[in-house]
Parts: structure tokens; C-alpha cells; sequence
């Protein structure tokens, strides 16, 4: 009998791939990602049993364990593949766990293999050579989880109580967090200052005109604020004209530029927002799928290497690679004699893998921009030029700095230029900065001047200028600053980002983030009350012993001790503190925020309450949030929702704003304001004329959530009134697939089935690939919700099913739903255990008032109903029968009264 043997990846799109490498012998198997967790309740950290972690398997993670299970049973070997990184050893960790418990791995070769491409020779060779689990890594895992979880659950419910309206708190999200609202806080600090500039427009003895700025006055150097007003700008300008000029200094320096290294993931997350105005998490599920692997002609390709690294180290192999790509494209001038080293300098860098590079640097872009989505393919080719550049020869640049004097020595002024003498790695590639100044001298070409030559004087122009506050963090600045700081891990970034949005906490503007006031509240509470804990320093130096731990050299239960001790004992003291004293300490950190200083830097002219005399507006908490109140209530009770300022005006008034012309008919098309949020609309609703039918209402869409109105111009507009939009047939059931939204949010529909779009994923720009990717998987969490029959009830012979919830597994009969106990296998359930499980839940329904009670009550008022309407009847039949005998006796004595 033939060997066999299991190996467990964590993605299906990554099975189905790995499958195809290994043949015959093989089964691979998807995990899923993680089977299990801890649960979101209290005491899954014991901390009084030295951090003892209670990890639990839910439904879909139970599905999957089940399967690998099946499959181990007669096979030899167990290889664990997934992803070779810190979480991807701890999900191999919690798969063999899990399966010991179960005793089906007993005796049986139980390995760890890592491979970061996914191509056949990658696969293969790991397979060739396992590896045992690393513990360290395992230990590094379980550390961050208990660190997330016991200061999750420890503020969570700290925050409710003291700050009503926040939501919760993460350990590395909040110090995110606090980078965003102290940024605002100092451009909401920042006083501009004017300054002045003088510019010349100059020519050569030969004509050629050039530009060039005033550095000296008086012989004297200019700084930045000596010309701080207008009349100072004036007396420059005055000094400068009427004056011969000359060349008395030409500055020549040839430098070099050498590109920038191969990606890792923080740098990757930066450049792909410069260049391709991606997000962080929309990077990294692009980034997944073209490692996981994409249908190139038949064959199912790995396009790059694993997307979370650290390293801008390339393999061997891979530089050999690359040198003979970039021969073969762009020719020995642009082969430099040695191959380039890079040593990666972020702070606390893990160097386990490889960089971020295209499995095969022959595969060039346009080869394969056929088989991917627009996102895919601009993503592969954003990779595929940094790896190639960082492997080419150096740009060679040529300065010039020019100075100009007048005759007299008064005015000094100064050209600068450069001229690219080689382009090198330039011809292929250049990095982004953020916030490049827009009036780089060094970018302007100078013509050619020599010392002593005469200058004419065409121009001086002075110019106004204010000092700018300090940029707000775009996705890449803030990545940028975190990895600076030390603050959290690559891998890590776009979910931080992620939650940061989900909870409202900030918002993106014009692809910068702006702090929400929930966010700046929550800050505020943290730095006042745990303000060690959320500090960069102290968050890096905790990163540092969490690496420490991944690197076998300290203890994870001692860094968890270290850090749980005090922080326990803050956490306390914090919820004695009184509403009043919270209130206070919050309102005097953002008073500035809510209540804009003076020039004397004093909030109190902007606290006085404009509905009475002598009121003083604070900050103050109710039961759904914080908002601005007066201090004389209940006597005055003006109040205001925060983020409004007090005036008349709202925004409203900037609506509706006119974006452009309908391209079918002509009509303005407009953004709008209404009672359920900002919307697009074409035309205006015609009014409905007296006798005729109404008129149609005109096209409108909302706006998409997280979507501003600074987002929205005309072309966006009409992306969102083409919604639903098709997308085109799906290539195995021949049914439209169309893209659209509905009251559930974005969603795809093939046929008659609606799929929701993933949160990662752009209902404007979904494409047919990963399209039919969603509905493929949509299919699988189908499947594993189906329900199975057991049979027919021995009373009244309805079917009873068993399924699986979002509240977990359940049998049902008719309406009633009976919870399957934790220790119970659902897929053992029994008719006979099934009826009893429905019985008790019917009984304690009926001894709470529920179902079963309300309708015993029901047949029981009814019963009264029939006896009090049959007893009324009798009741009325009595009387008449006793009114017609009174009767007949009054008849009978009238009669007696006549004959006498």
C-alpha cells in the first residue's frame, strides 16, 4: 500500500495550488486560517493561574478539524504548511494540538515545513527538508494574544463606564491612535507665521533666462524670517533693482543615486498608497492573492514571494535572476559590476525571510496583466520594478548651484538645477516621498554660465508666504512612523488602520487621517489614566521583550507578569474615579479642541454660553456620549453635540453642490444632503402637476460608507449612479454576475444568489477574477452551514434538522431552536437526543412566559371566552324567562281587579 500523506495550508486557493506541485501520495487540506481562539468572555486568561490560556473551537473551526482528521487516518505523514510567520506557526501549533487531543496523530510523523513562493521547486524543497514547530515563535504568539486580550478585556469595560460612547481599546491600536489626534492637536495649536520670499527672473549674456532667489541682503545671509513683512520684502526688492549683475560663483558636483531596497511590507503598504492610492488592507488582500497563487494558461502560479516580512534581503538565486533580466532588458550599461547587498534598518527587524519579489523576474508585467484584475496587475508591477531597480546601476546627477551679484554688493541672489548625466535605475523606477515640496530648485534645469559673466536683470518678484502646520498622517506616514517608533509589526498595520476606521475613531479625508471626537476622547482618557501604557517608548520596549520571546532569549509568562502586575492595579484604581473627576481631566486635555483659544492661548471667551448670563459651557457625559452643556443647568439648559461650533449656519447650506454634466442627458449632476446621509443625484424632482400621474423620481445613490464628500467629483458620481453595474458572466455557470449595493451593503449577484462583497474589496472595482473568487467561497460557508434531517418528530411528525448559527449549533422543530451543548458533536446528535433537547427547551420556554406558555394562555382565554359568552346567553334567557312571567302576573291580576 502506498504512503500517504496529509499537508494542511491555510488558504483553499493555496491548497488547491500546492495539490497540483505535489500529486499523487497528497492530500492538502485548508485550515482555514485559525481553528480556534480564545473566547470573548472573561477568564480565558487565568492570570491567577500563572496566564493559563482557555482556547475554544468554533463551528467553521471544528468543520475544518474534522476534515483533517478524516484524512490523517491511515496517512504516515503530517506536514504542517502554513504560512511562515510568527501567527502561521501558531495556527500548525493549534492544528496538532487539537488533533493530539483527539488521539488521531498518535505515532504518526508529525512535521513543519515553510516555503515563501509558492512555486513547484519552492513546495518540493520544503517538503524535502521539515522542520519540528518552533517553540519560541509559539511562545512569541501566545504572549501578544494574552497581552491583546487582558488589556482588551481589562480597559473595554473601564472605557464603557467612564467614557459613555466609546467602544474599546487595543494595546497597539490606541497608541495609533494617539499618534493621529496628537498630530491634530498640534496643527489645531499651530499659529501661522508670514514670511516673505524674493524671486529674480535673470538671462545669460546669450539669452537664455533662468530663475533665481535672493539669499544675501547688505551682505548678510538672509534666514527664513528676515523678510517678515511686506515693507521689508518691499526694501529688498528696491535694493535688488537697477543694479548690473554678474556671475562670481559656479558650484559643479556630480552625485550618485542608488534606488531604493527591495519591498518589505511596511515599505510596500507606503508605496503602493503614494503610487497606487491603495489602503493598507486593500494592499495586503491584493498582495495574498497574487502569492496564493493566479491561473496563468492552465497552470496556477505564485506571482510573488510571502507579503509579511521584515527583510530587504534577496536570495542568491533571486539576484541572479534579476542581473540577467535586467542584461537581457535593459543592457550591460545598466548592470552594475557586483551585485547590491541590503541590511534592513527598521527598528527591531525580523530577517526570517526573504524580501517582497517576483517568483520569476522574466515574468514580466505586461506578460501577465491579462490573467490579473486591474489592482493585481498594477500591485505586481509596482513589485516587479522595485526588485529590478534595487539590482541596478546607479543614476548619476549633475548639480549646479549659481551665485549672482549686483555691483554694488547689496543683493546676492542664487540658481540651482541638476541634470541627470545617467538615468540608471531611474529609467525604470522612483520612490515616493510624502509631502514633496512642490518648488524643488534642484528639480529645474539650469543653462550653462560661467564665472564672470555679466547677468541681466529681467524681474524681482516678491512673494507672501505663511508658515504650514504639520501634515495630518496619510496610510504611508503613519506606517512610516510606526515602524520609526517601533510601535506594533509590519504584518500587523492594516488591521490597525482597519479598526481604527471600523470603530469611528478616525476617518480618512482626502486619503489623510482626521481623529473623530470619539477618537480624541478615548485618547484623552488613556494618556490621563494609563498614560505609561500608551506610550511609544513603552510600546516599543514591550515589542522588543516580545522579540526577545521569538528569539528564545526571555520568558513569555515573565513578560506577561511584568507587564499585568501594575497595569492590574491602574485598571482598579481607575474605576473608583468619580464621573466628575473623569469629566474634568477630559475637558481641560481637549478644551482647546472644543473651545478654540485666543491669541493669549485662553479657551474662556469661547466657553461662555450664549443662552444665559454667566453660564460657563464644559464637557459633560450622558448616557450615549459626550457633549457640550452649560454650567448654570438645570436652570439653563443649552447643549450642543460636539463637532458643532454654535453658529446658524450647518452645512447644509453648502448643498446641493453641482458636480457636472450627465453625459446621457445633459442634466447637472449634484451631491446632496438629506435625513439619512450625504447622496449623488441627476436632475431635480419635477413637481407633480394637478390631475396627471406623478413624475419619476430622479437617479440618485448614496454615498458608500467610509466615502466623504471631499471624495465625491463628478467621475465618482457616476461610478456610483451606474450601480448595479455587470461585471460579466461567470465562465463556468454562464449566469451575469452584476456588482452592486442594497440594504446589507455592497453585494454580488449571479443568477438568483446575492453574495456580500468583502469589506477588503471595491464594489466599484471588483473584477471578474476575484468576483467569481467571493462567490466561489461564499459556495464553501454555504455548504458548511447546511443543515441535516434527523427525521420526524414522534408526536405530531414534523421534521427536526440540525444546522449550525451564528450563535452555534442548534436542532430545530417547526419555530422552536434547541442549542447544542459545547461538549456535544453536533454530527452525532440523535433523533431520540434531539426531541429531548427540544423538550427542554420548550419546557423552559413555557416556565419564562415564552412560546409554549403564551400558547397554553391562549387556548386557556379562549376556553373562558366560549364559557362566559354560553354563561351570558343562559343568563339573558333567564331573565326573559322571568320578565314574561312578571308579565303574565300583572295580566292575570288586572283581570281579577275588572270582574270585581
Amino acid at each position: 500500500m502506498a504512503e500517504k500523506s496529509v499537508v494542511v495550508v491555510e488558504s483553499p486557493a493555496k491548497a488547491k495550488t500546492i495539490n497540483k506541485y505535489l500529486g499523487d501520495g497528497f492530500e492538502v487540506l485548508a485550515s482555514f486560517g485559525h481553528v480556534r481562539d480564545l473566547p470573548a468572555k472573561d477568564g480565558s486568561v487565568d492570570t491567577d493561574n500563572d496566564f493559563a490560556m482557555r482556547w475554544e473551537v468554533d463551528a467553521r473551526g471544528k468543520k475544518q478539524l474534522d476534515t483533517i482528521a478524516k484524512a490523517v487516518k491511515g496517512a504516515q505523514h503530517l506536514y504542517l504548511a502554513t504560512d511562515p510567520d510568527r501567527e502561521g506557526e501558531a495556527i500548525s501549533w493549534h492544528v496538532k494540538d487539537e488533533l493530539a487531543r483527539r488521539k488521531v496523530i498518535d505515532g504518526m510523523d508529525v512535521s513543519r515545513v515553510v516555503f515563501h513562493e509558492i512555486t513547484k521547486k519552492a513546495v518540493t524543497e520544503a517538503v524535502d527538508h521539515p522542520r519540528e514547530l518552533d517553540q519560541a515563535l509559539i511562545d512569541a504568539y501566545l504572549a501578544r494574544r494574552a497581552l491583546d486580550y487582558l488589556v482588551g478585556f481589562t480597559l473595554s469595560p473601564v472605557l464603557w463606564r467612564k467614557l459613555p460612547g466609546a467602544r474599546s481599546a487595543g494595546r497597539v491600536q490606541s497608541v495609533a491612535l494617539r499618534l493621529i489626534c496628537e498630530r491634530e492637536a498640534e496643527i489645531e495649536a499651530f499659529r501661522p507665521q508670514e514670511y516673505w520670499s524674493v524671486e529674480a527672473l535673470m538671462a545669460t549674456a546669450a539669452g537664455e533666462a533662468f530663475k533665481a532667489r535672493l539669499t544675501h541682503l547688505d551682505g548678510k545671509k538672509l534666514d527664513r524670517f528676515d523678510l517678515g513683512g511686506e515693507a521689508a520684502a518691499k526694501r529688498a526688492v528696491a535694493m535688488a533693482e537697477g543694479q548690473p549683475y554678474a556671475v562670481t560663483k559656479v558650484e559643479r558636483k556630480t552625485q550618485k543615486r542608488n534606488p531604493a531596497p527591495p519591498f518589505t511590507t511596511s515599505t510596500l503598504q507606503q508605496e503602493a498608497s503614494r503610487k497606487l492610492g491603495m489602503g493598507a488592507s486593500r494592499t495586503m488582500s491584493v498582495a495574498q492573492r497574487l502569492y496564493e497563487g493566479i491561473e496563468l494558461g492552465g497552470e496556477t502560479v505564485g506571482l510573488i514571494t510571502y507579503m509579511r516580512t521584515d527583510s530587504t534581503v534577496l536570495s542568491g538565486e533571486a539576484i541572479a535572476g534579476c542581473r540577467r533580466a535586467i542584461q537581457n532588458i535593459f543592457g550591460d550599461t545598466y548592470l552594475p559590476d557586483s551585485p547590491r547587498v541590503y541590511r534592513t534598518k527598521a527598528k527591531n527587524a525580523q530577517e526570517a525571510h526573504e524580501a517582497i519579489r517576483p517568483t520569476d523576474l522574466f515574468r514580466k508585467p505586461e506578460d501577465v496583466a491579462r490573467y490579473l484584475d486591474k489592482d493585481q496587475q498594477r500591485l505586481y508591477e509596482l513589485v516587479w520594478k522595485r526588485t529590478m531597480a534595487s539590482q541596478m546601476e546607479s543614476a548619476v546627477i549633475d548639480r549646479v548651484a549659481v551665485d549672482i551679484e549686483s555691483g554694488n554688493g547689496a543683493a546676492t541672489f542664487r540658481a540651482n538645477g541638476s541634470v541627470v548625466k545617467f538615468d540608471g535605475f531611474l529609467k525604470l523606477y522612483f520612490e515616493d516621498v510624502d509631502d514633496r515640496a512642490s518648488d524643488d530648485d534642484d528639480e529645474r534645469r539650469l543653462p550653462n554660465m560661467t564665472e564672470g559673466e555679466a547677468s541681466t536683470l529681467k524681474e524681482v518678484i516678491p512673494e507672501q508666504h505663511f508658515t504650514q502646520p504639520p501634515p495630518r498622517y496619510t496610510e504611508a506616514s503613519l506606517v512610516k512612523k510606526m515602524e520609526e517608533l517601533g510601535i506594533g509589526r509590519p504584518s500587523t498595520y492594516a488591521s490597525i488602520l482597519k479598526v481604527l476606521q471600523d470603530r469611528n475613531y478616525v476617518q480618512l479625508e482626502s486619503r489623510r487621517f482626521v481623529p473623530e471626537d470619539r477618537g480624541r476622547l478615548v485618547t484623552a482618557f488613556l494618556s490621563s489614566f494609563f498614560d505609561r501604557y500608551f506610550e511609544y517608548g513603552f510600546t516599543a520596549d514591550l515589542e522588543e521583550q516580545l522579540d526577545d520571546v521569538s528569539d528564545g532569549r526571555r520568558d513569555w509568562r515573565q513578560v506577561l507578569r511584568e507587564f499585568w502586575e501594575n497595569f492590574y492595579k491602574i485598571a482598579e484604581h481607575t474605576k473608583e474615579l468619580t464621573g466628575v473627576e473623569v469629566r474634568d481631566t477630559i475637558d481641560r486635555e481637549l478644551g482647546p479642541h472644543f473651545f478654540p483659544a485666543d491669541e493669549n492661548g485662553s479657551t474662556e471667551a469661547a466657553r461662555v454660553c450664549p443662552a444665559c448670563d454667566g453660564g460657563r459651557l464644559s464637557l459633560n457625559f450622558g448616557r450615549h456620549g459626550a457633549f457640550i452643556a452649560c454650567s448654570n443647568y438645570p436652570n439653563c439648559r443649552y447643549t450642543r453635540q460636539l463637532g458643532e461650533d454654535g453658529s446658524e449656519d450647518g452645512e447644509e447650506a453648502n448643498y446641493p453642490k453641482i458636480l457636472g454634466p450627465y453625459p446621457e442627458t445633459g442634466e447637472d449632476v449634484s451631491l446632496r444632503k438629506g435625513p439619512y446621509g450625504l447622496y449623488v443625484q441627476v436632475g431635480e424632482q419635477l413637481p407633480k402637476e394637478k390631475g396627471k400621474k406623478a413624475p419619476p423620481k430622479p437617479k440618485r445613490a448614496s454615498l458608500l460608507k467610509g466615502m466623504t464628500a471631499s471624495d465625491v467629483d463628478l467621475d465618482l458620481a457616476l461610478r456610483l449612479l451606474a450601480l448595479p453595474r455587470e461585471i460579466g458572466t461567470h465562465p463556468e455557470s454562464g449566469a451575469m454576475i452584476t456588482a452592486g449595493v442594497g440594504r446589507f451593503g455592497p453585494f454580488l449577484k449571479h443568477g438568483n444568489a446575492y453574495v456580500s462583497i468583502p469589506a477588503d474589496d471595491d464594489v466599484l472595482s471588483i473584477g471578474m477574477n476575484r468576483a467569481v473568487e467571493v462567490i466561489a467561497q461564499a459556495g464553501e460557508k454555504g455548504k458548511a452551514r447546511a443543515t441535516r434531517s434527523l427525521g420526524e418528530h414522534p408526536e405530531d411528525g414534523k421534521a427536526i434538522t440540525q444546522g449550525a448559527g451564528r450563535f452555534g449549533p442548534y436542532v430545530k422543530h417547526g419555530k422552536l431552536y434547541a442549542s447544542i451543548p459545547r461538549d456535544v458533536d453536533p454530527d452525532t446528535v440523535s433523533l431520540e437526543e434531539a426531541v429531548r433537547l427540544l423538550a427542554e427547551k420548550a419546557a423552559k420556554q413555557a416556565a419564562k412566559g415564552g412560546p409554549a406558555k403564551k400558547g397554553a394562555a391562549k387556548k386557556g382565554a379562549a376556553k373562558k371566552g366560549k364559557a362566559k359568552k354560553a354563561g351570558a346567553k343562559k343568563s339573558g334567557a333567564k331573565k326573559a324567562g322571568a320578565k314574561k312571567a312578571a308579565a303574565k302576573k300583572a295580566a292575570a291580576a288586572k283581570s281579577a281587579a275588572g270582574s270585581d
